[in-house]
């Protein structure tokens, strides 16, 4: 079976290079969209659109509760690991 995966290699080097890519890409866009700090910055700055009426209650409203349950995803990834 070595034999195969050696010939085999000029074929299969490209492909497991480009998994390794998005496989490194996935966990960066996941740490970025389940961080706690990324996530509460948010919520700050979704206050701050309030406050500023830029935004009105019910999207604001809306809005949190989306960025709440990201809160606790994140917080129960974190319990996982």
């Amino acid at each position: 079976m070595g034999l195969l995966n050696l010939l085999a290699l000029p074929l299969t080097a490209p492909i497991d290079s480009v998994v390794w890519v998005a496989e490194k890409i996935l966990d960066q866009a996941e740490h970025e969209l389940y961080s706690p700090e990324r996530i509460r910055q948010k919520l700050a700055e979704l206050e701050l659109a309030l406050d500023l009426g830029q935004i009105d209650e019910a999207t604001y409203e809306a809005a949190e509760e989306v960025l709440i349950d990201r809160l606790r995803e994140a917080r129960a990834r974190m319990r996982n690991r």
